[in-house]
């Protein structure tokens, strides 16, 4: 492992949150774009359906890719400690 234990963490903690906020997009859909009535009170562009647990999953696989991709790229690049 070319990283210490915690910069290893920090970089897969900040991966993880920057691909979060790339995947959290993906698939939203207003209750207007799914016909179904707005509840009251809520804001019209709020998801129909978020689902935050898929989106979570799907952001720790990839997180786990690029985290492997970085690792390898400074293990191979002679960035061992």
């Amino acid at each position: 492992m070319p990283f210490s234990t915690p910069l290893a963490v920090a970089i897969f903690f900040t991966l993880w949150w920057v691909i979060l906020l790339a995947t959290l997009p993906l698939g939203v859909r207003s209750p207007e774009e799914e016909g179904i009535e707005r509840p009251p009170g809520t804001d019209p562009g709020a998801p129909a359906a978020p689902q935050l647990w898929r989106k979570a999953g799907l952001t720790t696989i990839l997180t786990v890719i690029v985290f492997t991709l970085v690792t390898l790229t400074a293990k191979y690049a002679g960035l061992e400690p």
